[in-house]
């Protein structure tokens, strides 16, 4: 596994304490991290900050050079099993000088213990695996509009998330996703101005699926969705997207394993605009692929 050069410029700057690694605070977050995220183009949503700190207040890490911050990433330690690394950046004029690595280092020593996971921009699939890491598969995202005459029949049989059980949710969640997120997951189905549903069948009123759609800077986003099969999934998918204006984006970031999903983006005419690839830094954990047919969000996975 590559590992911090010890001669190279932040190795130097580390030992001299000019350059200094520190925990972010949610102010921080939200005033330097989530612009830069949107001068990437990452398109985070507008009150995301909270449920991401709510997952793991002590996984966000910020790199300064004289107290001016050039670099953030976040480790989530989900639990003492699985952490996801994500919200990567480095200022431009700060790139190949080790600083992005020191900080990397940093949030692996965070997530010490754990199999890591992260969504990497697939340019970059060689680089991660030099620090670790094992692809498993590729997430795309889609993007699409409502029209003016957007109709979904079916749709109307969806309820508010929030008022099934919570239990019920969460089971479902751990069924896609690898460990329990207990605390993400209630501030990201009540985050202000996000929608999120849920559909029940009989017998039993088993749940069937549930999702979430957040506005963003530019447009909305719908994550997670996750359905035990298509026909729910489709009905989720258009409730959420009944739930935005006429006119409005909206993104929909699939998991291309699962080929159902792959089949409801082109029927409603989405567009591929971004790619990534999921990796792990052993094995790939088992999830319920079929079921995932929007990610929770690139950042936290």
């Amino acid at each position: 596994m590559k590992t911090l050069d010890q001669n190279s410029k932040a190795a130097v700057d580390l030992a001299s304490g000019r350059y200094q690694i520190r925990r972010m605070s949610l102010r921080d977050f939200e005033t330097v991290t989530i612009p830069w995220m949107q001068a990437a183009g990452w398109n985070p949503g507008l009150r995301d900050a909270g449920s991401f700190f709510a997952a793991d207040a002590q996984g966000f890490l910020m790199g300064g050079l004289e107290d001016v911050p050039i670099a953030c990433v976040s480790a989530v330690r989900y639990d003492d099993s699985f952490g996801f690394l994500g919200c990567y950046l480095v200022e431009a004029a700060y790139r190949g000088y080790g600083y992005g690595l020191a900080l990397h280092e940093a949030a692996r020593r965070h997530l010490q213990g754990c199999l890591q996971g992260g969504d990497g921009v697939l340019e970059n699939v060689e680089k991660y695996k030099r620090i670790g890491r094992v692809y498993a598969y590729q997430n795309a995202r889609y993007e699409g509009v409502k029209s003016i005459a957007w109709h979904s029949p079916g749709s109307g049989s969806c309820m508010n998330a929030r008022e099934v059980a919570f239990a019920e949710l969460e089971q479902l969640d751990r069924a896609c996703f690898p460990a329990a997120r207990t605390a993400f997951l209630k501030a990201w189905i009540h985050q202000p101005g996000a929608h999120a549903l849920a559909l029940v069948g009989e017998p039993g009123r088993r749940l069937l699926g549930y999702g979430v759609i957040r506005p963003c800077f530019r447009g909305w986003k719908i994550g997670p969705l996750f359905s035990r099969d298509a026909a729910s999934a489709e009905s989720l998918f258009c409730g959420l997207v009944d739930r935005i204006p006429a006119g409005e984006t909206f993104f929909l970031d699939i998991a291309e394993p699962n080929l159902q999903a792959l089949e409801m983006v082109r029927r409603h005419g989405m567009t591929q605009v971004f790619a990534t690839a999921r990796m792990y830094t052993g094995p790939a954990p088992h999830l319920e692929l079929g079921w995932i047919y929007g990610v929770t969000t690139f950042e936290l996975g």
